[in-house]
């Protein structure tokens, strides 16, 4: 009983500083050019977490990770930003505009938008475990997203729990709010990454196929 109440401890206190060093470091870059970097940072330390990897201070990792990554999460974030805002403002166009061709517009939007969103998920976990190039950490999760359906399923399924664990006590919020959804997202990830087959492409870039 003992050590089990040691280990819980001890994973409450990992997850708080994690979600803790995940808001203050995204507050840092002023939000908007802190998520990014940020969010990079806490899906490396739930990566180890995923991997077993107890034995390593948070803080290290996470501050090292977010001054690594800055510039090279911020320059993605940003091409992502501009195209979620892009597909933000067609949606209210297409919202605002009358007739069975605006509806088409709008659902067809949607659904663009919907991919755009599970690309954005797999990016995370994707870009803390390869070493791709720019477009390739773009190019290589909408493919992962659109070939794991099952995968995709899964972790709908736990962000839902997790969702409505967080509107059920919201007093949770400040302490799970970044660290529960990366570390589910990350460890459904993981799994996949185990199963797919790997091989080089005519450009010497990594590619990524389902079995």
């Amino acid at each position: 009983m003992g050590k089990f109440v040691q280990e819980a401890s001890e994973w409450i206190w990992r997850i708080l500083v994690a979600n803790v060093l995940w808001a203050g470091f995204t507050l840092l870059g002023i939000g908007v050019f802190g998520l990014f970097p940020s969010t990079v940072a806490l899906f490396t330390v739930t990566r180890k977490w995923v991997q077993k990897d107890l034995d390593f201070s948070i803080w290290k990792v996470f501050k090292d990770t977010f001054k690594k990554e800055f510039m090279p999460a911020n320059k993605l974030g940003i091409f992502f930003l501009g195209i979620g805002s892009f597909l933000y403002i067609d949606l209210k166009f297409a919202f605002a505009m009358q007739g069975t061709g605006s509806v088409i517009l709008y659902f067809f939007l949607i659904f663009v938008s919907f991919l755009f969103v599970l690309t954005l998920i797999y990016f995370f976990p994707l870009y803390v475990h390869y070493h791709l190039s720019f477009f390739q950490y773009i190019k290589q999760p909408f493919i992962l997203a659109i070939l794991s359906p099952k995968t995709t399923i899964l972790m709908g399924i736990g962000l839902f729990f997790i969702g409505y664990l967080i509107k059920s006590m919201p007093g949770l919020f400040p302490f799970i709010a970044g660290v529960f959804p990366a570390y589910w997202i990350m460890h459904v990830c993981y799994k996949r990454f185990t199963e797919v087959k790997t091989g080089i492409g005519k450009e010497n870039t990594l590619v990524l196929y389902g079995k």
